[in-house]
């Protein structure tokens, strides 16, 4: 009899101690991030060796993983995802930026604005302190900031006027309600799909061109059924690695330290290569039948007109009306510098 209730107390400060013990009942530290970026591409890499700094600040077992190739959803479902603790850090661009703080659009959605890296770089920084505040203040921490190129236009027909593309039909984020309504006032077809589906959706003739980064095109093998492209930098696609507050603060400080000044050169890198990328991205769809056309002037001046129409359009929907001025004001200041 005293034997039993002595095993009845040993188990019952054994659950106890279980309870209290800090890798008990999934307490142990978890960091997973998702991204729509290839498995083993230099994002993915990237994101990896992160992944290694935050397990080696860790006590215990920390557990870390990265969902690749959009296998969380698409970037406003990996938002969602991270704001109810399923994933704690993503890889985005705009598109899912703008799911957290609406300004961040200024960098990607309006198309023709930059026409140098330089431009990109110098506005994105300008802008930095007071965005990085915003999504801070949203419950999100910036880590690092990245692009994967210029958009060009992957089509299943050669095409090079504005007016050429009015009669496809064009791939669209779902979440990107705005920018396709736009689309269709302009007389353009938007189809709302995600990044996952637009391979089958151009097999099958459900769109007929694709805005897209050339490494995506190649990675994805959008190429091979939207063989022409038009070389038009339309926009860049400009990411950022976030995590929650919630995730950051379980961080030491010191860990956050090490952190930041590792994340700022994970995003250099991301930077320098990605962009380097494109060309070579371009050759190597050459190499294997892609069809590249070059607007000639009169067609660009086109394209510039086409801008310009969309700008007011852009102004207080896609992007906020301040943030817009403001992008304004800063390349205005920077070409002012540079002669132009």
């Amino acid at each position: 009899m005293k034997s039993s209730v002595t095993c009845r107390c040993l188990s019952a400060l054994a659950l106890v101690s279980a309870m209290l013990h800090p890798l008990a009942w999934g307490a142990e530290k978890q960091l997973r991030i998702g991204s729509l970026v290839p498995k083993n591409s230099l994002y993915h890499r990237q994101i990896l060796e992160l992944g290694d700094i935050w397990k080696k600040g860790q006590e215990g077992a920390p557990k870390f993983g990265v969902f690749t190739d959009g296998s969380q959803g698409g970037e406003a479902e990996m938002t969602r995802r991270m704001r109810i603790g399923q994933l704690q850090g993503a890889l985005l661009s705009v598109v899912g930026l703008r799911e957290i703080e609406p300004s961040v659009a200024a960098l990607q959605a309006m198309p023709l604005l930059f026409k140098t890296w330089e431009e990109v770089d110098y506005v994105r920084e300008k802008m930095r302190p007071a965005m990085e505040k915003k999504f801070a203040d949203k419950g999100f921490v910036v880590l690092s900031w990245g692009d994967a190129g210029w958009v060009r236009f992957f089509s299943k027909e050669p095409a090079t006027r504005p007016d050429d593309y009015k009669k496809m039909k064009f791939f669209a984020w779902g979440a990107e309600a705005d920018q396709q309504e736009i689309m269709k006032s302009l007389g353009y077809t938007p189809v709302p799909l995600e990044p996952t589906d637009i391979l089958p959706a151009i097999q099958t003739g459900m769109i007929n061109v694709v805005p897209s980064t050339p490494y995506f095109a190649l990675a994805t093998q959008i190429y091979n059924t939207a063989p022409y492209m038009l070389e038009i930098n339309w926009a860049p696609i400009v990411g950022a690695l976030v995590v929650t507050q919630k995730t950051w603060n379980e961080m030491s400080p010191e860990l956050q330290a090490t952190m930041r000044v590792a994340s700022e050169k994970a995003g250099a890198v991301i930077r320098a290569q990605a962009r380097k990328e494109v060309d070579e991205a371009v050759d190597a769809m050459k190499k294997r039948g892609l069809k590249v056309t070059r607007p000639t002037p009169e067609q660009m001046q086109e394209w510039n007109l086409l801008a310009e129409k969309l700008y007011p359009r852009i102004r207080g929907t896609m992007v906020p009306a301040d943030t817009f001025d403001e992008v304004m004001m800063h390349l205005k200041t920077f070409r002012a510098g540079r002669g132009k």
